[in-house]
């Protein structure tokens, strides 16, 4: 972190809260500047980050701001910047930081290019033990890069900016812009906006090949091209552009960096000990990464002087000071020297030579296995690809293509790439065969014998081979309660036992919920008890229908095509209004005969007026009618009783 001082800043001599003595400025972003500043309360030196001024309006920025110093301030960890205070300045907001004098890991980067694998390791592990505090704290950093991470003066590492952290658990998308630095966002914040613990894992794994190679994996002239190669392409290994690093460093870097957040390690523990195990297992007699100076520079050793006699010349001879006694020794001194000398220039010129040899040699080298026929090279990512432009990516990349080979897949689409053999990733020769491996679909498996089941031991053979999809309910009189009446597939179609179906593929079943309760002749209220603990709801409002079976009041049925009711369904009931109403015919002047075979026809009965019922056991057939009561064409319900006058024949 270097100090760059900017005597035109209005902040410069400033008093902060009339604790903080602003010194000079370290460095400027799009929310905050930092400055150096000294606490003369504690006098210390410390770092002072104050947003700026135009930001203060803003309550988002404002909010993330203090955010920042609340993340920070629950995380003690040798590899975390401490926050010491944050407050309110006039009409800024500032955050009181530890101070560390030193440069960030962009600037080691932008200065030596490549880093060897050890010291990779030695950063990346001091960057996850930070990482795996906050983790363990619940906070996600979200916005990782080498201009985060700082490299001090006396050898620590420490993570800082936790300006954009949130909680592991929350999970949420940051809004219509994403946050963050765009060379170093995880596929599910591209495309999605959502972050966790993963992502910061992916921003690590970004940072390693950097380290690795001295470049980033994905390159475009516009951001949107760089956040679409991290949605849609896999980071290629780190040995493809530096062919020095360790396949275990290889295949860390390609698991950090995985396209599915599930395929990553789940936090930064658990890269953090593999990390550990890989640098166990290498090979090295390095030493622990030292932070490097800004630029390397070169300075002269020159010994130390020596003390001699002040009335003597002296000479160097055998590695002591001797004085020079006679003129012949002086010359035999100088023949030494000279002779010395010449051999010193042969010993230079021979040696100049096999550097030149062994410079040809390494250039050759080079060639042979970068450029050459020695070049080995990685097997491209191709899943989810088309044949046509998997072959292309592989012949572009110098491989030939073997015979396809036929794979099932649960993933991958029928006739679209399922992998390589070898596997991605796998550093071959320029030339060697490289098979596609063609998916035809998931695995299919007979379906079990689904039907009569009990609904658990269902689900468990479903289970075996299949995704359980929530049961649905139906009513059914022939299978027993709680059993299975049927399966569907995810479209709704029903499956057929012993058929071949495809793993890992939906199964929901229907189970049956009973017969629904027979309410025919119930009164209304009796019915709605019964249907309502069958599991269905009813219609306060009922439907009357006439009926000459079914009392007045009571139940006739359920309104509707019973097979379609299902469980929770509102059904309506219909209630009998008593027998249907008919029209009283016109008899007056017929013959009893006549008048009482048309009553008949419309259901009413008949009695006599007084005065003749009594005496006569049946009309006579030439009676004629003389009235009738009620008055015909007025309405009855059948069933009715009139009664009849009749015109007694003399």
């Amino acid at each position: 972190m270097g100090v760059s001082v900017s005597t035109s800043d209005p902040m410069i001599g400033r008093l902060i809260d009339g604790r903080y003595q602003v010194r000079s400025r370290i460095a400027r972003g799009g929310m905050a500047t930092v400055y150096l500043a000294t606490d003369l309360r504690l006098e210390r030196r410390v770092a002072v980050k104050i947003m700026h001024g135009h930001l203060a309006d803003d309550s988002q920025f404002t909010q993330r701001f203090i955010q920042e110093a609340r993340s920070a301030a629950r995380l003690a960890h040798p590899n975390v910047v401490n926050v010491f205070d944050q407050g309110q300045d006039q009409e800024s907001a500032y955050l009181v930081m530890e101070y560390l004098p030193g440069i960030t890991l962009r600037d080691l980067l932008h200065d030596y290019g490549a880093l060897t694998p050890e010291q990779t390791i030695d950063i990346s592990e001091a960057v996850l033990s930070g990482l795996a505090a906050a983790h363990r704290a619940g906070i996600v950093h979200r916005d990782l890069k080498p201009e985060n991470v700082l490299l001090a003066d006396d050898g620590r590492i420490k993570i800082g900016d936790f300006g954009l952290a949130r909680a592991v658990s929350a999970n949420t998308a940051t809004g219509a812009a994403l946050l963050g630095t765009i060379a170093y966002l995880s596929p599910e914040l591209v495309t999605r906006g959502v972050a966790d613990a993963r992502s910061d894992i992916y921003a690590v794994g970004i940072m390693m090949f950097e380290m690795l190679t001295g470049e980033q994996p994905f390159k475009g002239e516009q951001p949107m091209q760089i956040a679409y190669q991290h949605a849609h392409d896999a980071v290629p290994a780190p040995s493809r552009v530096n062919h020095r690093v360790p396949g275990r460093l290889d295949e860390l870097v390609l698991w950090a960096t995985s396209r599915q957040p599930d395929d990553r390690p789940a936090d930064a523990r658990e890269l953090l000990d593999s990390l550990r195990d890989i640098e166990r297992d290498l090979p090295t007699t390095a030493q622990k990464t030292a932070v490097l100076p800004a630029r390397p520079q070169t300075t002269a050793v020159l010994p130390a002087p020596r003390e001699v006699a002040p009335d003597a010349a002296t000479q160097v001879l055998g590695g002591r000071l001797a004085p020079a006694a006679a003129t012949g020794v002086v010359s035999d001194s100088s023949a030494q020297l000279t002779a010395a000398t010449r051999r010193r220039r042969r010993r230079g010129g021979v040696i100049a030579l096999v550097v030149l040899l062994l410079a040809g040699l390494a250039a050759a080298a080079g060639w042979y296995f970068t450029f050459g026929p020695g070049a080995r090279i990685g097997v491209p990512q191709v899943e989810g690809l088309d044949r046509a432009v998997a072959v292309s990516t592989l012949t572009t990349q110098g491989f030939a293509v073997g015979a396809d080979q036929s794979a099932f897949s649960t993933s991958v689409a029928v006739g679209k790439v399922v992998g390589t053999d070898p596997p991605a990733g796998t550093a071959l020769d320029k030339g060697a065969s490289v098979s596609l491996r063609i998916s035809k679909g998931p695995q299919p498996f007979p379906l079990p014998e689904l039907s009569g089941q009990a609904e658990p031991t269902a689900i468990t053979l479903v289970k075996s081979h299949w995704k359980s999809l929530e049961s649905t309910r139906a009513f059914n009189a022939d299978v027993p309660k709680g059993s299975v009446i049927s399966a569907l597939d995810g479209s709704g179609n029903l499956l057929t036992t012993g058929a071949g179906y495809g793993e890992k593929l939906p199964i929901q079943l229907v189970v049956s919920a009973g017969a629904i309760p027979p309410v025919a002749g119930l009164s209304v209220a009796d019915a709605t008890g019964r249907l309502t603990d069958a599991g269905l709801q009813v219609a306060e409002a009922t439907k009357q229908e006439a009926s000459e079976t079914v009392p007045e009041g009571s139940v006739i049925r359920i309104d509707g095509d019973i097979a379609a009711i299902k469980p929770n369904d509102t059904v309506t009931l219909v209630a009998s209004s008593g027998p249907p109403p008919v029209t009283i015919p016109d008899v007056v002047g017929q013959t009893w005969a006549k008048a009482k075979a048309a009553l008949d026809a419309v259901g009413l009965k008949a009695k006599f007026k007084d005065g003749i019922s009594q005496f006569l056991s049946g009309a006579p057939t030439a009676s004629t009618v003389k009235a009738i009561s009620p008055d015909q064409g007025t309405t009855a319900r059948k069933g009715d009783t009139v009664t009849v006058t009749l015109q007694i024949a003399s």
